[in-house]
């Protein structure tokens, strides 16, 4: 009977360690991630086809301090990654998408007011298997109404940014 419950118990213990990833070869030690926006106008809103994003990330703070980043444009200058409390006791904590992920976060950032007014982005954040990361920032929608403006207040912005690990600090 003991050895019934032991290999039972197998499938359950490896099934437990699946959710558990070591993060600590992501974090910065006087480096960053850094890389340009995707350039296909169809995957990208309220960016510049030469913008580049800059990534500093503390693997140990996820949940409370994960790191900031900059962007070539002037949008984010060391902005923080704010965490969403609630959502570590949500399912939303575990999205999965594409190959090739280890975990994915979902933090909002604050752009810089001088460079753009239209408010919080949510930034959803990859680390890749590569050792690299992806960063998606977006923030609102075109109209309903397809020969509607886009409110200048709220402008809509997608961004898909493939960073790699680079020394120093950032470059912009």
């Amino acid at each position: 009977m003991i050895a019934r419950v032991g290999v039972a118990m197998v499938p359950w213990l490896a099934l437990g360690g699946l959710g558990c990833h070591d993060l600590s070869r992501f974090s910065n030690s006087g480096d960053h991630y850094e890389g340009p926006v995707v350039a296909g106008d169809f995957l990208r809103a309220g960016f510049g086809a030469n913008t580049a994003l800059c990534l500093v990330i503390d693997a140990n703070h996820m949940q409370d301090g994960p790191g900031y980043v900059s962007s070539s444009d002037g949008r984010f200058d060391a902005t923080p990654l704010r965490p969403i409390p609630q959502i570590w006791h949500d399912p939303l904590s575990t999205l999965a998408f594409g190959e090739g992920r280890v975990q994915n976060f979902i933090y909002v950032a604050t752009p810089d007011a001088d460079a753009d007014t239209g408010g919080d982005v949510f930034v959803v954040m990859s680390l890749m298997q590569s050792g690299g990361v992806e960063a998606r920032i977006l923030r609102g929608a075109p109209a309903v109404d397809a020969g509607a403006p886009v409110s200048a207040a709220q402008p809509n912005l997608f961004g898909v940014f493939t960073l790699s690990r680079a020394g120093g600090p950032c470059s912009f």
